[in-house]
């Protein structure tokens, strides 16, 4: 096997797939090396499993508020199937020969740096393997999850975003540490597939405290009416778990401890950057790898090194991860043919990346959050409407209750952020991406005429709203 190639890739998930597809895709030649599975933890611990968990609940909502419509209990044997077959039953082969069709080497085994250009593999049985990059060598190990330093908590072994997506069974009794989108996401999973006693504990006062507070309030409603117990403003003072896989008690500052057959941590994410060999090339180690909007990393002699996705904390999302990595792949090229394309920068990303969670209600936003734009010093007019009551949410079901909100840079009269809240509106956010990316004026955007009756008549409401 060769030794030598354009670009190394170090991680073979979502962005660094694109990556190696870009750059081979440009001329280069490319191994891409990769210690568990092909694919990554989105393709099987994140985005995808906890969206086959979710959509089970998801319908089941839907079904609850259309008059003459009813269904009967979750077959959660079913579900976990379903999640399984999703995730490829947790085997990589697929992934791999994709890899190889590109073309492209699949090295298994863990990758670091070993100075300049150089990449050191070791495999799982002790062997080791040099690669050499006459290009790049691209960074795109993404992230873990973070588990505080709680006394105890550690050692208590909880579920993380990896283990609750992966659960073979569903606990009867759950605790939820962290207000954001996997605690929300999850906490509403399990619920909803077994788990009668649900707690989410919360530091901050509210759920998704980086979006509008709206969001969160309408995802507290919800949680509250089915029964998933939400405490805001708690700490955790330290957790006891005797016997590995046993009953878990959290201890609180104040009151009763609480106890459950399971505690799940997602209190955010570190860069993936540990025994990476960072230091081998005059970085910090366990910090995100700082990147131009080239995606090149700085302070790096001959700038050789680039750095996509969570690795590089710009934007801990799998499609903006993948938006880096193209970017990433045609500069590599564009730079080995000896071009400059202005084009080619991380563009998005400035203008706020979207995102969807995933609960019932979908909560989906971009851009800016009022607090944020006006922290930014821009002239900011907010526009809200309830989205209950356009037609096309009334059609959706009885009782359908939602916000929107558009901010609006007053000197521009562009949109720097729209947020929707509510039952399916994830859809309506891909709309709301494209203005706020391009930048569509207001008075241009009047005249893309929503069709009657769907949801995405909001669009109109909104702009009526705000006086066009």
């Amino acid at each position: 096997m060769a030794d030598e190639f354009d670009v190394i890739v170090i991680g073979a998930g979502p962005a660094g797939e694109n990556v190696v597809d870009r750059a081979v895709r440009g001329g280069l030649t490319a191994a891409i090396v990769e210690e568990r599975l092909a694919g990554g933890e989105c393709s099987y611990w994140a985005c995808v499993p906890s969206k086959a968990l979710l959509r089970p609940i998801d319908l089941a909502a839907e079904v609850s508020r259309v008059p003459g419509l009813s269904l009967g209990p979750i077959d959660v044997d079913k579900v976990l199937a379903r999640r399984d077959e999703a995730v490829s039953g947790y085997d990589d082969a697929g992934q791999v020969r994709w890899v190889e069709s590109v073309p492209a080497e699949f090295v298994r085994g863990r990758g670091r740096l070993d100075g300049p250009k150089r990449v050191r593999v070791t495999t799982d049985t002790g062997e080791e393997r040099v690669l050499t990059a006459r290009q790049a060598v691209v960074l795109a190990t993404g992230s873990t999850a973070a588990i505080p330093r709680t006394p105890g908590l550690a050692e208590a072994s909880p579920w993380t975003s990896h283990e609750v997506t992966a659960a073979s069974s569903v606990p009867e009794r759950l605790i939820v540490i962290g207000g954001g989108v996997v605690a929300c996401e999850m906490a509403q999973a399990m619920h909803g597939l077994g788990a009668r006693q649900t707690t989410v504990l919360v530091r901050g006062g509210r759920l998704l405290n980086r979006m509008e507070p709206f969001a969160g309030e309408l995802l507290a409603e919800s949680f509250a009416e089915a029964g998933i117990d939400v405490r805001t403003h708690t700490d955790v003072a330290r957790v006891e778990r005797p016997e590995p896989g046993g009953k878990v008690t959290v201890h609180l500052p104040e009151g009763p401890p609480l106890e459950a057959d399971e505690l799940l941590v997602a209190t955010g994410r570190h860069p993936a950057t540990r025994n990476l060999g960072l230091a081998s090339v005059g970085l910090p180690e366990d910090k995100p790898v700082e990147v131009d909007d080239s995606l090149r990393a700085t302070g790096v002699e001959g700038g050789w090194l680039y750095a996509v996705g969570d690795v590089n904390g710009r934007a801990l999302l799998t499609h903006m991860g993948k938006y880096q990595a193209r970017i990433c792949g045609d500069v590599i090229a564009a730079r080995a043919r000896g071009d400059e394309l202005p084009a080619m920068r991380d563009l998005a990303g400035g203008y706020g990346s979207p995102q969807v969670v995933f609960t019932d209600p979908q909560i989906c936003a971009v851009g800016r959050t009022e607090e944020a734009a006006r922290a930014d010093g821009f002239r900011v007019r907010v526009v809200d409407y309830d989205m209950g009551s356009v037609t096309g949410a009334y059609l959706l079901g009885d009782g359908y209750r939602g916000k929107a909100r558009a901010v609006v840079d007053e000197d521009r009269k562009v949109l720097l952020g729209v947020t929707f809240a509510g039952p399916g509106a994830a859809e309506l956010l891909h709309a709301a991406t494209i203005a706020v990316t391009a930048e569509v004026p207001l008075d241009r955007l009047w005249h893309a005429v929503p069709s009657f009756p769907t949801v995405s008549e909001i669009w109109l409401r909104l702009l009526e709203a705000y006086g066009l």
